[in-house]
């Protein structure tokens, strides 16, 4: 199989947990490979570039599509380029697929997708409503995944993917590295909009890598396209995560506090339908547990004075 976007922070561990449990992997990629696991064959591709994409996919039986853009706040100010990758990117590796043969794909989708529903936990029949260009570009994957499976040609899952956390974790944007660099003192201070009361769904990313071998062990037939959550079901505010932080860490966190910004009070998963038809649920994504392992990932956490 291809897992594209297997330098990602996502698409290593899918990439790795998919080895590991047996599958013949190879890995997709722009240009660098450092975080793609050791000893896995990899192929570059472009996704805006057909012919790159018909010798990638060209020999495979399925297709982890995984890569992408995901930075919300960057998505506003540039929509057309997310549109691109997100979207275009992923008719024109379906288009490979479909020249190659290749019948079959699990992709990695958003829970943004859905808004911000009054009805808490979300499930995957909420109507979408989605908030931002990142979310709508992801949203018009998923219904060009769908349409290509109604031809009859395509066995697709969509998987919504909530908070991803844990382990070395690249984008320092996210909350928990943010948090993490304050306890460190890479960061003078964490800012925070409002008081921290927002509440949030946290998979371990090892949950989330687990649950495309899920998927892989049951792909629907072909002219079947299958959605499912994938998250902890559990809601952690930031000013929880903060409060964990601190006593993992030892260390008092400096706040930088900012007016409050309009946002969801509460976005949680109910991810039964993935527990109940994929035999998935979290495992390792209780928050303490998240926030320990990311630490500890950190390498300059026991260098850095008190």
């Amino acid at each position: 199989m291809l897992v594209t976007g297997a330098n990602g922070y996502l698409g290593a561990a899918v990439a790795a947990v998919l080895r590991d449990s047996g599958y013949d992997v190879v890995g997709l990629i722009h240009r660098d490979r450092s975080r793609v696991p050791d000893g896995m064959p990899v192929r570059s591709a472009d996704l805006l570039d057909p012919g790159s994409l018909r010798a990638a996919v060209h020999g495979m039986d399925v297709v982890c599509h995984l890569a992408g853009l995901t930075r919300v706040r960057e998505s506003f100010t540039d929509p057309e380029r997310y549109f691109d990758v997100n979207a275009a990117g992923t008719v024109a590796l379906l288009r490979a697929m479909e020249s190659e043969g290749v019948g079959a794909m699990v992709f990695a989708s958003t829970a943004a997708i859905y808004g911000a529903p009054e009805q808490q936990p979300m499930h995957e029949d909420l109507p979408d409503n989605p908030p931002h260009p990142y979310a709508a570009s992801k949203q018009a994957a998923e219904q060009a995944i769908e349409a290509e499976s109604r031809t009859g040609r395509l066995a697709a899952v969509i998987l919504r993917l909530f908070n991803i956390a844990g382990g070395p974790d690249p984008d320092s944007t996210r909350i928990l590295p943010r948090i993490l660099a304050a306890a460190a003192g890479d960061s003078p201070a964490l800012t925070l909009n409002g008081d921290g009361s927002s509440v949030r769904d946290y998979v371990h990313i090892t949950d989330a890598a687990r649950a495309f071998g899920a998927a892989m062990s049951m792909m629907p037939s072909h002219g079947m396209c299958v959605r499912y959550n994938i998250g902890s079901g559990v809601g952690t505010s930031v000013r929880q995560m903060i409060d964990v932080a601190s006593r993992v860490t030892g260390r008092e966190i400096p706040i930088e506090h900012r007016p409050a910004v309009a946002e969801p009070p509460r976005l949680v998963s109910d991810s039964g339908r993935a527990r109940l038809e994929l035999g998935w649920t979290a495992t390792t994504s209780e928050i303490g547990s998240i926030v320990r392992e990311a630490w500890s990932c950190r390498p300059t956490t026991n260098e850095r004075p008190e």
